[in-house]
């Protein structure tokens, strides 16, 4: 009996792992996520009946697990020194220079500098047994079950003769898109903000419940081999590239060059495409090729001499804060923003910047009349940084949020362990036009006749109090509002009634139910087919649906078990609103095939031709890869176009595309 359990648990961890790498690598997956997540459960189950049969490389440790009560320190073998820093081109040069007096015929290899937390990863047979952060660069800690949940780090060496034991080093980062999403969370739900995605990165590897971690999506670099029990290549881009056919996610942008001239034009080039990557960089590496040079060049007390760290100067402004103003959300959060006369940061003019919260406030001392320093975090967020003290008027006097919502004039509430400040009143104006903003978005409902001007009109006029109002609208008082008239009257009507065949997907992520997006509406409505049974899921069914974690389905859970909610949806149902999964089948015209969509469209949103892709029987993937059909490229595309024109993948247009599948 207990034989056939482990074989069953062994066959059950392979055929995960072949079709996680289908899905996540290849982008072109072979079975559905509903048989994709029977097997997962079925080796949990397993794995929790017989632990002693429980695999250190098995998929389950991807989702994070119980929490921990501490980190144990872990000594390094290899210190994870830092480098030397240099902050101007000259110097760059003159390390060159410096080098090249002692080896002529030296290579130097320069690459992106990810900001993000240090790590070694150690693997025994093949297999990762542990993870440390740098720390001290002789002690770290072991953060082993954090990381087994970042996806691109792989829990065994893709090779059939790995090392007897290999230690390599990497940058765990968190993309920028993650940063800003995670941030909106957090302020909507009362959090403090991370100050920044290094800031973020760090705070989720460090955090005792590793689920959390997985929540985070971060990911790696690794740029640096530390051990390895057998011979290695005798340069660091060979090596490098081995790591690469190992299953690692090694540096991007190395350039191998032989002059300063050239170290410093790559350099700059990393430099312009820095405001445009998905992760941050704060600088550029420039390292001596041959390990044996390396070697005979050896390292000071503290750091080696055939390596610099090149620092971007960041990118900061200043100007004058005129007005700190608040706004309302639609979950009730005051968020005050600051105003300030217009500056020039990562190629775009910015005029306005959150405050997030009193306390960021009262931490920086930012007050009206101040000359602030203005930055973008991630290169996407601007943020006011800090204060020209000296620059600071006389009178300015400290900001205090109001006593009272400055849309109705209920009263305000600041949660216990809470950084938010809540409008009290669930029917505060404010918050039922965010909410009824977002429900008529384009990817949501699509009520394509009811922009922000007409969802004012009619909150103003007392017509719509919640969104299932716009269902019962009467043509005469509608017809009656300033600036409407009977025929923009009729126009709403017919986009609202066309509107209720939206579907159960749109409807879920029209409701604005925090951490749910339209990723996560398309999964539900699969998964749940009707309203009612997503409504009365239980903690662990929510749980257990792919792609929803602890915190979306925590978030589900008290969006559904509200009064008010549920009346609402009663109301949409009763009103001839389609609460359930009509996701169209076109045909079968892209079975089998699978399509990456890049670049700005001219006549449809990215979103809709992935609907569309799918629609037709293809698989619409996030990232170029060997298994890749083609690619549907519009405007300012960009490393997905260079790619596959790199592979040799075909690369059409959006007119193109639309030509194919008629």
């Amino acid at each position: 009996m207990y034989q056939s359990i482990e074989k069953e648990m062994r066959e059950l961890e392979k055929a995960l792992e072949y079709h996680s790498k289908k899905y996540y690598e290849e982008d072109s997956p072979e079975i559905s996520d509903y048989e994709y997540d029977a097997m997962f459960d079925r080796l949990k189950k397993l794995e929790e009946q017989y632990p002693e049969y429980a695999s250190p490389v098995s998929m389950t440790h991807r989702v994070g697990g119980a929490v921990a009560e501490r980190f144990e320190k872990v000594r390094h073998n290899v210190s994870l020194g830092s480098l030397t820093d240099v902050f101007s081109p000259e110097e760059v040069t003159a390390f060159c220079s410096k080098v090249k007096g002692q080896f002529s015929n030296v290579e130097f290899v320069t690459e992106a500098k990810i900001d993000g937390l240090s790590v070694a990863l150690t693997y025994e047979e093949g297999v990762f047994v542990l993870g440390a952060t740098r720390g001290d660069g002789e002690y770290g800690e072991d953060v082993t079950a954090n990381l087994k949940t970042v996806r691109n780090i792989p829990l065994k060496l893709n090779t059939d003769t790995p090392p007897a034991r290999l230690v390599v080093r990497g940058e765990v980062y968190m993309p920028k898109s993650v940063f800003a999403e995670l941030n909106r969370v957090r302020e909507e739900e009362g959090q403090p903000p991370f100050a920044n995605p290094r800031n973020a990165a760090a705070g989720s590897l460090r955090q005792l419940d590793s689920r959390v971690c997985a929540s985070r999506k971060l990911d790696i670099f690794v740029f640096n081999l530390q051990e390895c029990s057998e011979e290695v290549p005798n340069n660091h881009k060979d090596i490098l590239d081995m790591l690469e056919k190992y299953g690692f996610t090694v540096s991007p942008y190395r350039t191998v060059c032989n002059t300063a001239e050239g170290v410093r034009t790559v350099i700059d080039e990393i430099g312009e495409k820095r405001s445009s990557l998905p992760f941050d960089i704060d600088g550029a590496v420039v390292k001596v090729n041959s390990l044996e040079l390396r070697e005979e060049m050896g390292e000071t007390a503290s750091v080696p001499r055939w390596a610099v760290a090149y620092k971007y100067p960041p990118e900061t402004a200043s100007t004058v804060l005129r007005d700190i103003v608040i706004q309302v959300g639609r979950t009730g959060v005051l968020t005050p923003k600051a105003i300030f006369d217009t500056v020039r940061l990562a190629g775009t003019n910015v005029t306005q910047a959150t405050l997030h919260n009193i306390d960021y406030i009262r931490e920086k001392d930012i007050r009206v009349g101040d000359t602030v320093f203005v930055r973008k975090a991630g290169d996407i967020i601007p943020e006011v940084v800090g204060v020209d003290f000296k620059n600071r008027p006389e009178g300015a006097s400290p900001f205090e949020m109001p006593k009272t919502c400055p849309v109705c004039g209920a009263a305000v509430e600041r949660e216990e362990g809470f950084a938010a400040t809540r409008c009290t009143n669930a029917f505060c104006e404010a918050q039922v036009r965010r909410a009824l903003e977002h429900f008529v978005s384009r990817d949501a409902m699509n009520i394509e006749t009811v922009g922000k001007s007409v969802a004012g009109l009619l909150i103003d006029s007392g017509l719509v109090k919640d969104v299932s109002d716009l269902y019962v609208l009467d043509k005469e008082k509608l017809a009656s509002l300033e600036g409407l008239g009977e025929k923009s009257a009729l126009n709403i009507l017919d986009s609202v009634e066309k509107s209720k065949t939206a579907g159960l997907a749109r409807l879920i992520y029209a409701l604005g139910i925090r951490h749910i997006g339209e990723k996560a509406g398309a999964v539900l409505a699969s998964e749940f087919g009707n309203i009612d049974a997503l409504m009365n899921a239980d903690r662990e069914t929510l749980c257990a649906v792919k792609d929803i974690g602890p915190e979306s389905a925590d978030a589900l859970l008290s969006f559904f078990t509200t009064d008010k909610n549920r009346f609402i949806i009663q109301k949409l149902q009763e009103y001839g609103v389609l609460t359930e999964d009509n996701s169209v089948k076109n045909g079968d015209i892209l079975a089998g095939k699978t399509v990456v969509v890049t670049g700005t469209m001219v006549t449809m949103k990215r979103s809709e031709i992935e609907a569309l892709i799918r629609s037709y029987g293809g698989t619409a993937a996030g990232s170029v890869s060997k298994k890749t059909s083609f690619v549907v490229a519009g405007d300012e595309a960009g490393s997905k176009k260079a790619k596959a024109e790199q592979l040799g993948i075909p690369v059409i247009t959006e007119e193109e595309f639309l030509k194919l599948l008629k």
